[in-house]
């Protein structure tokens, strides 16, 4: 009995001290939270998202400024046949060309419209031949004129397109925002439970000095005679099932480890362990101030009146199906033609053009009508999801100060529980050693003794994620007295 004791200690020892015997790096939440925060998958992909919609409106930008463009066919040459019914002839003709063409564009956001300067050079060598005449002719020819175009009775697309592309990209801040605060609360959450089991480590590892002190008390009394061999028994058998919880507690604690360098983003041959805070310190709240800050600055509020705001611009789009429109188109220019390149505006011809085109649709079996009903019940639909939203939010926020008013009462509650155990554990120690208890007896105190340890350490991890409940239903840090949204104010 004594060699299989001897073996389970060893066991303990060499369990208990492999973590001791490497190197060591010590985590506090901070730490936790910063690497998390470079290695998360979900923050990398909203932070992804969130570069695209930067430059898909960087683009969107480029695109409203003067756009610059160069065309050139070097070479283009065609000779056909074909037979004229008015003379009932054969003509033959063959023609030989070169051409470029200069474009400046400049879109104009404010109106939708486009204004245009083209200039269109080109060289050509053409030869026709009839039963009546033979014809050949080699010129040059440059046109150069400025264009516009703007439609009317429509809506302005290049405005809506813009204000689209910043609605993305501020939705997809506000969801960097919302992951960041997501993976707070996941490893905050992960971190306390991963310090709780260490907790439950070092409490099973005093109670196993505590029944190991108890042992060798009951193992001196029986060797003196001054107790029944059936003690040392029941003492044999309390130190093996604290050494056995050693062991499990220590195993639960190395599988949790894992599990959070996973969350984190660690490898998992490193050797970490965590360190916390956790003094109980009663943070003042104030409900009101929580309530209207979140209001306020809850990001969700704002994505769901940026839902509400694109399914507006849907309903503009599907209204303008089908509508009466119209394009206004003016060109004003000259073009030159000469058989030399310098003479070719001696004698310059003016081209102008203007029009005006309308679209009028006339009947569509009420498409058009059917499709804004129901983008409106969108809209609708958009808009009582904001209401559940607020009314959530509020919720939510009484409930998390509710609850952190309640923890407050528990934790004191706990460290008066630990005090009176400690003490009951003290005075039936020393009755133990009187020979007034038994070894059964002291167990059920030391049993007390630890569960009330790990009450009160529950508690106070309870109550320090009830205030981070409360952070990030608020978006108000009221441990540090200030707002925790980075795009407040914009």
């Amino acid at each position: 009995m004594r060699c299989g004791r001897a073996i389970l200690g060893l066991a303990a020892m060499l369990m208990v001290g492999i973590p001791a015997a490497r190197a060591q790096r010590v985590l506090t939440l901070e730490d936790a939270l910063d690497i998390a925060q470079r290695n998360s998958p979900n923050i990398r992909r909203a932070l992804y998202n969130l570069e695209r919609s930067r430059y898909s409106l960087n683009a969107q930008m480029a695109a409203l400024k003067s756009r610059f463009s160069f065309s050139i066919t070097p070479i283009d040459y065609s000779k056909y046949r074909n037979f004229n019914t008015d003379f009932s002839a054969w003509f033959t003709t063959e023609t030989k060309q070169a051409y470029g063409t200069f474009t400046i564009s400049q879109p104009i956001p404010l109106t939708d419209g486009t204004i245009s300067l083209v200039n269109r050079f080109s060289w050509r060598d053409a030869y026709s031949e009839n039963p009546f005449t033979v014809a050949r002719s080699r010129n040059y020819d440059d046109n150069l004129y400025v264009s516009f175009q703007q439609p009317i009775f429509t809506y302005n697309r290049t405005k809506l397109a813009l204000r689209e592309l910043e609605l993305d990209l501020e939705n997809a801040q506000l969801n960097y925002d919302i992951q960041k605060l997501a993976l707070e609360k996941e490893v905050t959450q992960s971190f306390y439970n991963l310090y709780l089991q260490k907790m439950r480590v070092d409490i099973a590892k005093e109670e196993l000095q505590n029944q190991e002190v108890s042992y060798a008390i009951i193992q001196n009394k029986v060797q003196a005679g001054l107790a029944a061999q059936e003690e040392l028994y029941q003492a044999e058998l309390n130190l093996s099932t604290s050494r056995s919880k050693v062991f499990n507690e220590q195993t639960t604690y190395e599988n949790l480890l894992d599990n959070f360098k996973y969350l984190i983003g660690l490898p998992l041959e490193d050797s970490i362990s965590v360190s916390a805070d956790i003094a109980h310190r009663v943070v003042p709240v104030d409900l009101e101030m929580a309530v209207r800050h979140g209001l306020k600055y809850r990001m969700e509020l704002r994505q769901r009146q940026i839902d509400i705001q694109t399914s507006l611009f849907d309903l503009i789009q599907v209204s303008a199906q089908n509508e009466f429109k119209g394009n206004i188109t003016f060109s004003y220019g000259v073009i030159g033609t000469d058989e030399r390149v310098r003479d070719i505006f001696e004698v310059p011809t003016k081209n102008q053009r203007v029009s005006l085109s309308l679209e009028i649709p006339l009947w569509d079996w009420g498409e058009k009508q059917s499709r804004i009903r129901a983008s409106e019940a969108v809209v609708k639909a958009r808009q009582l999801s904001l209401e559940e939203q607020q009314t959530n939010i509020v919720i939510g926020i009484r409930q998390a100060y509710r609850q952190l008013k309640n923890l407050e009462i528990q934790v004191e509650i706990a460290q008066q529980n630990v005090r009176n155990a400690q003490l009951t554990y003290d005075i039936n120690l020393e009755r133990y050693r009187n020979g007034d208890l038994t070894s059964m007896d002291l167990s059920l105190y030391q049993n007390q003794l630890s569960q009330a340890k790990l009450n009160l350490v529950k508690s106070l991890i309870d109550y320090k994620i009830a205030l981070l409940d409360l952070k990030i239903q608020s978006l108000w840090d009221f441990e540090k007295g200030r707002s925790v949204l980075s795009v407040e104010g914009q």
